[in-house]
């Protein structure tokens, strides 16, 4: 199996440069994610005192949705706190959960980055595509039916698919247990709202953004991290793409640095918050013309969708 060529950081960087970089702070992580959380409750009781700003907080919910994410992913490095067990604990339950798999995943991704058997390889192979290509899956996305194939259509199709005679029981424990995180939130948001006659915050402003901005915005960051990259890439500065991301696009698309791609697979242990110094010094070091990037994401769209409709 090709395994993606690694680099070594003292390639780039002097002892006294990387070990700031590599350090993982006992605050900086789990302040973003109080960051994350703090905003999420913010935008809804924004949109609970003034209801016209209600599209407004599903846009910035479903990218602090993808936030929460991001710092699970960085959980998946242990990036997030220096102690392993409180890293591990704060990433399985505080963020989106199911940390271990996603971390068994994620990190083959990583070995085999853009090489045959990297298990992301399909979310780049199909680009560039059509512009209409593009509207078609973002209309998907913003319609709540990627969120529906993802997480739904597999339990409606069990369901449909029963043999003569076989029990509902067992199919509906099952789901229940493999979405009970989900559910969970659900019963306590409703439980604790619907005294005050806000029964319609968990499903408006949390279900709405998880299953329309959340899988748009997901989508638009995978194409900029490593759409059009070359299948089997030999060189570990190309294997992903650093986007330069204005502050709208940090604040709507590209949460907690995650645009900082390019740095963060040539050096994947680095807690996402020391990747923009990382960025920094690399510029510094006339590194950057070498590796893969793109000045925003609006230009990386124009080269993912420059296929002839």
């Amino acid at each position: 199996m090709a395994v993606a060529a690694r680099i070594d950081p003292k390639a780039y960087f002097a002892p006294d440069e990387w070990a700031p970089l590599s350090r993982r702070s006992r605050w900086k992580g789990l302040a973003l994610l109080a960051h994350a959380w703090s905003v999420v409750g913010l935008a809804m009781a924004m949109a609970v005192v003034w209801p016209l700003t209600i599209p407004l907080a599903i846009a910035i919910i479903g990218a602090r949705q993808l936030g929460i994410a991001v710092l699970m992913h960085d959980a998946a490095h242990a990036a997030l706190h220096p102690n392993l067990k409180v890293n591990d604990w704060v990433g399985n339950h505080l963020t989106t959960g199911g940390l271990l798999g996603y971390r068994t995943y994620h990190l083959a991704h990583h070995k085999y980055a853009q090489q045959t058997e990297d298990p992301d390889l399909v979310l780049s192979a199909p680009f560039p595509i059509t512009r209409q290509s593009l509207w078609r899956k973002i209309a998907r996305d913003l319609t709540g039916q990627t969120y529906y194939k993802l997480r739904w259509s597999g339990f409606v199709k069990r369901i449909a698919g029963r043999k003569p005679g076989e029990p509902l029981a067992p199919i509906l424990g099952e789901a229940i247990l493999a979405r009970r995180r989900f559910l969970i939130g659900m019963a306590v948001t409703v439980a604790v709202t619907a005294p005050f006659g806000l029964w319609w915050v968990w499903p408006v402003l949390w279900l709405v953004p998880q299953a329309t901005w959340l899988p748009m915005v997901t989508r638009l960051r995978n194409i900029a991290e490593h759409a059009c990259v070359a299948k089997d890439e030999p060189d570990p500065l190309r294997h992903a793409r650093t986007t330069m991301a204005n502050w709208l696009e940090r604040a709507f698309i590209a949460p907690y640095y995650v645009n900082y791609h390019c740095e963060h697979h040539m050096f994947m242990h680095v807690p996402c918050y020391n990747l923009p110094r990382a960025h920094r010094l690399l510029v510094r070091k006339r590194v950057m013309g070498e590796m893969l990037t793109s000045p925003g994401y609006v230009s990386m769209l124009r080269v993912a969708t420059s296929k002839a409709a």
